[in-house]
């Protein structure tokens, strides 16, 4: 397994503790919850039992199915044959039954993986689960559950932050990651697949080193005939991805795909006021609901551009995947099995690289921080941008505000080869430099630092950058 070297480390601890553990994992779809427990307790799951997807199922029979469905795993277990469970307090009574027969003392492992789905409106499944809980698993110091789901708001509003019966109860939280880089290389080598560092950052642009969609990737091709291959394809594999992305883990996903796809139009997101007034939405609790359903998501961030107080806070879409699918695959009107070899030379997808590694960037802070020697060093990140009255205005791509009376004021450039500094581009950072100065405070030191893919051609102007750090620094 790539990766996860401290989940697994937590996992295990905690299955050999001496006290029962109700363990939640969440995390992004296609992330690899459920390849992490079942690759970490090979052989040690006592019972495990996986929700249906509520997307193709008629609503007045779900609870049935789910129900019938829970009866059928534990049979398939070795529960003897019984009557089937009326409701989610019967079916958890069975479990505890079945536990009970089977116990020897030692350690049991209950697995429940797509926990919200089993959550049908009006079943009474959380009340069920904290009867099950409360009254019965708690008291078991032999029994370690183990919660799963990518509907992360579920996760945390109904578990981890849960105001009712549930208030605490979670012994252990675990937010599962996409890969970082150094992970994709890993991946790509383990699998065989050769790919260059600037070829894997581009990877990272489209699919957010997600290992399910990593997994697609077949040996022998380049990037772009695997690119082309999972979405532009007759019947690619990630070409309906996008939608069942939100129509699996959102109540309403229509809604929340309108949401994604007006941040999607500006880099730098909108405030709340903006968003309300473009989708013609009423500024309440549901629009509260589904925002911040996105953001426990990881589709979108909610941060305050540098210089801007806290009623100016944006909402920006920060996954990868869904920026590539927006930007190139959802407008297509007719299969071309070719077009991403044919179009990665355009400019359209060279504008498209700068602002997708400035997202690559976002998502690697702190290997930035650990190059510019400052990972102990206490900061905030964030864009700025200033519109001029008689200019085009001057924008940073990424701004380290440091609690050490330090700036780090961060160009970020995807090229082909390395970067050069020519004379207009120089006065060009001078200017930022200068305008950023008059925001900020005198005793703050100001450091270009330039982010780059392979480095920075020496000249007379290549001074004007204090540091420079490559896609070997993101790797490590």
């Amino acid at each position: 397994m790539i990766g996860r070297e401290q989940e697994i480390r937590e996992l295990n601890r905690l299955f050999s503790s001496n006290r029962a553990e109700l363990v939640a994992i969440y995390g992004r779809r296609r992330v690899g919850k459920t390849y992490l427990v079942d690759e970490t307790f090979s052989g040690r799951i006592t019972f495990r039992h996986a929700g249906l997807s509520p997307c193709d199922e008629n609503p007045k029979g779900l609870l049935r199915t789910q129900l019938n469905h829970f009866y059928n795993s534990l049979e398939l277990y070795g529960m003897e044959p019984t009557e089937k469970p009326k409701n989610w307090l019967d079916a958890f009574l069975l479990l505890e039954k079945y536990l009970q027969k089977i116990d020897t003392g030692t350690r049991q492992l209950v697995f429940l993986d797509e926990l919200p789905w089993l959550d049908t409106p009006r079943s009474g499944f959380i009340r069920a689960f904290e009867g099950f809980w409360n009254n019965w698993g708690c008291h078991r110091k032999n029994l370690m559950v183990i919660v799963c789901g990518s509907a992360n708001s579920w996760i945390l509003d109904s578990l981890i932050n849960s105001h009712g019966g549930l208030y605490n109860r979670v012994t252990y939280e675990m937010k599962l990651l996409p890969f970082n880089l150094h992970e994709c290389e890993e991946f790509y080598k383990i699998n065989q697949i050769q790919l260059s560092r600037y070829d894997i950052v581009q990877s990272y642009m489209i699919l957010g080193g997600i290992p399910y969609y990593l997994g697609y990737f077949a040996v022998g091709l380049s990037l772009a005939q695997n690119i082309d291959n999972l979405f532009f394809t007759k019947n690619a594999k990630l070409q309906n991805e996008f939608d069942r992305l939100f129509d699996s883990i959102f109540i309403n996903p229509d809604a929340v795909k309108n949401i994604v796809k007006l941040l999607y139009t500006k880099n730098a997101g909108y405030t709340r006021k903006e968003i309300t007034e473009k989708l013609g939405i009423s500024d309440g609790g549901r629009l509260s609901r589904n925002l911040n359903a996105l953001i426990a998501s990881d589709f979108i961030i909610k941060y305050v551009p540098f210089g801007l107080s806290k009623r100016e806070e944006h909402y920006k879409v920060v996954d990868p995947f869904c920026l590539f699918y927006l930007r190139f695959v959802q407008n297509q009107n007719k299969f071309n099995a070719h077009f991403w070899q044919q179009n990665i030379l355009s400019q359209a997808v060279v504008t498209w690289r700068g602002y997708a590694f400035e997202n690559v960037c976002f998502n690697h802070i702190e290997q930035i921080k650990k190059a510019l020697g400052i990972s102990g060093v206490v900061s905030s990140n964030s864009a700025w941008s200033k519109r001029d009255d008689d200019k085009d205005g001057t924008q940073v791509d990424l701004i380290i505000n440091r609690n050490d009376n330090v700036i780090n004021m961060c160009e970020i450039k995807y090229y082909g080869g390395n970067f050069t500094v020519n004379k207009d581009y120089y006065k060009t950072l001078l200017h930022r430099h200068e305008l950023l100065r008059k925001k900020i405070s005198p005793k703050i030191s100001l450091h270009s630092t330039l982010i780059t893919t392979f480095g920075l051609t020496p000249n007379e102007y290549s001074g004007a950058f204090s540091t420079v750090i490559t896609l070997d620094d993101l790797f490590d």
